[in-house]
């Protein structure tokens, strides 16, 4: 359906045919000429319609923010004055030979411009909005990045990844368990894990020398700064000696310092 992701349309795409689809950032109407900001999950780009294509015009005048939208048309140099060097897109322009209506919105909850300082409670309450927002997409992008970075790491390191369960017994730790009850053993339960703790040092014993996982646990506790009733850890255990090295040449015992 599209050819380019909005964020990643530069100069290198000067004098070309492409389509991109997105949500309708920003609608500006000057002097006839209308200007939208398509966002995607890879960034903005500045989409031009110009009223001499009828068809294209109006679908422009009649979206509002969050419209989706398919738009197909040359990529243009700005204007000398109007380049946004805060921006990768910021050089170019899309000049709209087509746009498609995919979908149409309500208005928003919040504005979703990165700049605007919403209410946490009124976030949650609109997640999939708050998810569209730069700032949003941001995180999880570079989490997923940091993510990808750390198994690449670990893997390079004869690390494996090996997922460990989730129901579980309970097991005397440092907080209170989640417990489940169990559907096919009335009277029993399950306890949410933790941390992989037993798993992982039964692992050790048969021999998995290098264990790593990225690990979800739960504590049945209160919300606290440093608490949260579930979250994300990166789980390491391994058991190598003293002298021992890993692929970057260092000792062990120097790599830990």
């Amino acid at each position: 359906m599209r050819s380019h992701y909005c964020g990643e349309v530069t100069l290198k795409d000067l004098d070309t045919n492409i389509s991109i689809c997105g949500w309708v950032h920003r609608r500006r109407d000057h002097g006839g000429i209308i200007f939208l900001d398509i966002r995607d999950i890879r960034g903005i780009c500045q989409v031009v319609v110009n009223p001499e294509n009828n068809i294209a015009f109006e679908i422009a005048d009649n979206c509002r923010n969050e419209f989706v939208i398919k738009v197909s048309g040359m990529v243009l140099t700005r204007p000398e004055g109007t380049i946004n060097s805060n921006m990768p897109t910021g050089e170019i322009e899309l000049e709209a030979e087509n746009i498609e209506l995919l979908n149409k919105a309500v208005t928003p909850a919040f504005p979703l411009d990165n700049y605007q300082d919403v209410n946490e409670d009124v976030r949650l309450k609109n997640r999939v909005l708050d998810l569209r927002r730069p700032e949003m997409n941001h995180r999880i992008v570079t989490r997923s990045k940091i993510t990808s970075v750390i198994r690449n790491y670990l893997e390079d390191n004869n690390f494996h990844e090996i997922e460990t369960p989730i129901l579980t017994r309970a097991t005397p730790e440092g907080a209170r368990d989640y417990i489940l009850p169990s559907r096919v053993h009335p009277g029993e339960f399950f306890a949410l894990p933790q941390s992989p703790q037993l798993f992982k040092q039964l692992l050790m014993m048969g021999g998995f020398d290098k264990y790593y996982q990225i690990a979800r646990c739960f504590r049945d506790e209160d919300l606290r700064a440093d608490r949260q009733p579930e979250f994300t850890q990166l789980d390491l255990e391994f058991s190598l000696l003293p002298g021992d090295i890993i692929s970057t040449g260092t000792p062990f015992d120097s790599f830990i310092k």
